[in-house]
């Protein structure tokens, strides 16, 4: 492992030039002493950095690769530059059309480097905002040393979280206040917190979760967690995917039930197979055997769809439909059987009205009915007291919004059954120029009428 304490012995461009200089294509270092010595110092000055350093930099230090592979893995574009002894690994997501190739991981006679990947990114001047994306933004990255006052329209795709470490105020665009948009993007609007207020907040109510390996210990929901069942999962760690889901659905700040009570069930969702949601399916209807009334699991949230094209369909059909017939209550974010699609806040609006969202990303023409999702603050990951905002939003957060509704709704008649939950939904919905937009008081309102 090298020591990266920095030194910075000489600024990067300096560098560049001189082991540009010393280390043409016609006079590389081939031996791993050189390497290795080259490697140290330009880790120490920085010119070479996690996430930052594009190919064309390597090669002005290194010279050309011996050899270059172009591959995909998941949702990236990787590219492995290949030299005696050292291999560089660098990437870029396939859905950011701007995005560049910046190291990932560099290895030395197949053993890997430490280059900072568990550390805060800190940027070394404005050129490095073009190597982040849209995806991760600015969460864990310091921009002390940039100059953001002119990046008003930049900032404004890109997600940040409360570790995120900001410049000045006078290198900020004016007005732009990071800590107000974190704070504000906490509400899950649309008078869901009036229905708190009023009691409803989903208490008595069992709410699970079928999605990756959870973060535990996060002050959003870990005191509203009953059960946790990782079986197979042994050895992964809580993934990105889970925590936005189980604050959305029951955080206590952030949550439409606050008081349900999570139960969550891990299964390996990158893999295209039915197999660990049905598992999972079935152990809920075995645990309702033994629960009490006041602690069955009555809403189930899932945020993955296209269960068609994976393994073990006709038992998922089974499955779901069987849920049904014992009053679960089952979301997901299968197209084919509700078509919700997603709104993002309008900055400053008042997040209780409706007219306050538009149009999200992740939107259909044909929605039946769309949700918050945009411009919203979620739990994270990576720590018990993390939070981010959330730009985009995704269908992902938009399923537990629903779940999280639908136990408000089982609060207030415990005798609901799931197709006139989904009914009530459509029909209290309110009609604005982003189309039918969720309203949670307005759908309360209905199941209360049912009991009449």
């Amino acid at each position: 492992m090298f020591i990266k304490k920095q030194l910075f012995l000489f600024g990067p461009l300096v560098f560049f030039a001189l082991v540009h200089g010393l280390f043409s294509q016609q006079n590389l270092p081939e031996k791993i002493s050189d390497q290795t010595d080259i490697l140290r110092k330009a880790l120490q000055t920085r010119a070479i950095a996690y996430k930052l350093t594009e190919p064309q930099e390597v090669e002005q230090i290194f010279g050309q690769p011996q050899k270059e592979i172009k591959r995909k893995d998941g949702g990236m574009d990787v590219l492995e530059m290949i030299y005696p002894h050292l291999e560089f690994l660098f990437g870029k997501y396939r859905n950011d059309k701007k995005g560049v190739f910046t190291l990932l991981h560099i290895s030395m006679n197949k053993k890997e480097i430490d280059i900072g990947q568990n550390e805060k990114l800190v940027l070394r001047n404005n050129d490095d905002l073009k190597k982040l994306n849209p995806i991760e933004g600015l969460q864990n990255v310091s921009l002390r040393k940039v100059d953001l006052s002119h990046e008003s329209a930049w900032l404004a795709t890109m997600p940040f979280d409360s570790r995120t470490e900001w410049p000045a105020a006078d290198s900020l665009p004016a007005g732009f206040d990071p800590h107000r948009l974190l704070e504000a993007g906490k509400n899950p609007g649309l008078g869901i917190r009036s229905l708190h207020a009023q009691g409803i907040t989903g208490r008595g109510v069992g709410l699970a979760v079928i999605d990756q390996p959870l973060l535990l210990d996060n002050e959003e929901y870990a005191e509203r967690l009953v059960r946790y069942d990782a079986t197979g999962m042994a050895g992964i760690p809580p993934q990105m995917h889970g925590s936005p889901i189980a604050a959305v659905a029951v955080g206590k700040d952030l949550g439409v039930a606050p008081d349900a009570a999570l139960s969550w069930f891990a299964v390996p969702m990158w893999e295209k197979d039915n197999a660990g949601y049905i598992r999972a399916l079935r152990m809920i209807f075995a645990l309702n055997e033994l629960l009490p009334l006041d602690e069955m699991i009555r809403v189930v949230s899932i945020s993955d769809g296209r269960f068609a094209v994976k393994k073990h369909f006709s038992q998922w059909r089974t499955v779901l439909k069987e849920a049904e017939e014992r009053g679960i209550f089952v979301v997901t974010c299968d197209t084919s059987t509700w078509r919700f699609g997603t709104l993002s806040r309008i900055e400053g609006a008042d997040p209780d009205l409706a007219e306050s969202y538009q149009i999200g990303k992740y939107s259909l023409p044909d929605d039946v009915i769309r949700i918050p999702a945009g411009n919203k603050t979620l739990a994270g990951h990576s720590g018990p007291g993390v939070y981010f905002y959330d730009r985009e939003g995704g269908r992902s957060w938009a399923a537990p919004y629903l779940a999280g509704l639908a136990a408000l709704a089982l609060q207030v008649n415990p005798q609901i059954r799931p197709q006139q939950i989904k009914a009530l939904l459509l029909k209290t919905a309110v009609l604005t120029s982003a189309g039918a937009v969720v309203n949670p008081t307005g759908f309360i309102k209905g199941v209360k009428e049912i009991l009449k």
